[in-house]
């Protein structure tokens, strides 16, 4: 694994530990789907991006924060399941991409249309997928998938996470509303910035 984060999964820290490990087999012991999991993230996020969009303060923020968190769960176990549950389907390559794609973009939307600029949220979510699509690209000519940052789906989310989180303790405090368009726009400058990070590492290793 390079330091960038290289390789045909992404490196998740939390994979290794023991709990994850037994919600894993839990879930094979049961047939669960990894499909079914990749799906049910995107439920789940859009399900984040409505209560940040719907809900009174500060149930709004918070819930799309547990939102984020149990989507990203839903991104480990989807992979542990297939992988190491052996659950594997020929499908599985779409499944693990198309719910990615769909649930960073409802939940950056959303961030963007809550910290009142919708325009900005939108680029982060364009900006994300142009991150994913530019790992893929050099999955396509023949390279290990970089998963470097910054803001990588690890790093939106818990920009996006941190940010959900103490919002609501900055307009009690101060009685301002800066978190969250900052974060917004840390996590589409951020995203910008890894697509040349990853264009720049697929280019030097294709040159001769």
């Amino acid at each position: 694994m390079e330091p960038g984060g290289t390789g045909n999964r992404r490196p998740i820290a939390t994979r290794d530990t023991a709990i994850a490990r037994r919600v894993a087999a839990w879930l094979v012991a049961r047939g669960v789907s990894p499909n079914a999991i990749s799906v049910a993230s995107v439920v789940v996020a859009a399900a984040g991006a409505a209560a940040l969009l719907t809900l009174p303060w500060p149930w709004s923020p918070w819930l799309c924060a547990v939102a984020i968190q149990l989507r990203l769960a839903c991104n480990l176990f989807d992979g542990m399941v297939a992988v190491e549950g052996g659950r594997q389907t020929p499908t599985g390559a779409l499944y693990n991409e198309v719910p990615d794609r769909l649930a960073d973009s409802v939940l950056l939307v959303a961030l963007g249309y809550a910290a009142g600029l919708p325009w900005l949220g939108w680029l982060a979510a364009l900006l994300a997928a142009l991150t994913a699509y530019i790992r893929t690209l050099g999955g396509a000519l023949g390279q290990p998938q970089d998963f470097r940052g910054p803001m990588a789906k690890p790093h939106r989310m818990a920009a996006m996470t941190i940010a959900c989180v103490l919002a609501p303790i900055e307009h009690w405090t101060f009685a301002t509303g800066l978190t969250l368009p900052v974060a917004t726009a840390v996590i589409a400058a951020g995203s910008a910035l890894g697509c040349v990070a990853r264009l720049r590492a697929i280019a030097a290793r294709l040159a001769p």
